[in-house]
C-alpha cells in the first residue's frame, strides 16, 4: 500500500513510498449454511447451497490499527431438480380471487 492512500486525498492516492500492512483474525470465525430454491421453468427448480463465512479482522499498519467485519458467501453446490412435465399449464399470476381463476380455467 502507498503512503498517499492513507491521507484520504484522491490526488495523493497511489503515491509515496510503500508501506507494509498485516491482516490478522481478531475473533472467532462464524459459519452458516444457506439454501435457496429458484424456479427455472415449468418443471425445473434450481437448488443452491452456500457457506456464509463471517469474521472480524484487524488490519495492522505503522500508523493505526483498523478492525473490520468481513462477510463472504461461497457457493458449495448447485443442482437442477427436474420434475414431471405437466399435461397442462396455467400462468395465473396477477389474477385475484378464486372466482376469476375458475372463469379463466373454464
Amino acid at each position: 500500500m502507498q503512503c498517499g492512500s492513507f491521507t484520504g486525498i484522491s490526488l495523493l492516492s497511489g503515491r509515496g513510498p510503500g508501506v507494509k500492512i498485516k491482516i490478522s483474525s481478531a475473533g472467532n470465525v462464524e459459519t452458516d449454511l444457506k439454501s435457496e430454491f429458484i424456479s427455472q421453468g415449468i418443471n425445473q427448480t434450481l437448488h443452491r447451497v452456500y457457506l456464509q463465512v463471517k469474521c472480524e479482522v484487524s488490519i495492522l499498519t505503522p500508523f493505526k490499527n483498523i478492525t473490520k467485519d468481513i462477510t463472504n458467501q461461497i457457493l458449495i453446490a448447485e443442482n437442477v431438480i427436474v420434475g414431471k412435465i405437466p399435461s397442462t399449464y396455467y400462468n395465473i399470476e396477477g389474477i385475484e380471487g378464486s372466482s376469476q381463476m375458475l372463469e379463466v380455467l373454464e
